[in-house]
């Protein structure tokens, strides 16, 4: 029994399907990679002062939590916690320093 030769058509129809699965299986692995980057930077500077490094511990201020360092003693706020503590302290001077920030 002889076996056929693959025409070309059939050739390039198999090296498509293997590059487009390669292509596939590489794009997997670099998404993999970047969400475990991601995870590794985000351990790396949790709760870390972006100013000097030093160990942030949450505060409350009136119902909020807010960020305070150990070393510098800055404050740090996250996304959204301005506009609360505007609604607490609802003051000339706060509108003012979110007027900076718009």
């Amino acid at each position: 029994m002889a076996l056929e030769k693959p025409s070309d058509k059939e050739s390039e129809y198999f090296a498509r399907k293997e590059y487009e699965r390669l292509k596939a299986l590489a794009a997997q692995q670099r998404a993999k990679e970047e969400a475990a980057e991601r995870e590794r930077r985000k351990e790396l500077h949790h709760m870390h002062c972006p100013k000097c490094g030093g160990d942030l511990v949450e505060i409350s201020f009136r119902s909020i939590n807010i960020d305070k360092c150990t070393s510098c003693e800055g404050i740090w706020l996250d996304a959204g916690e301005l506009e609360l503590v505007l609604k607490e302290e609802d003051t000339t001077v706060m509108k003012r320093i979110l007027s900076v920030f718009k």
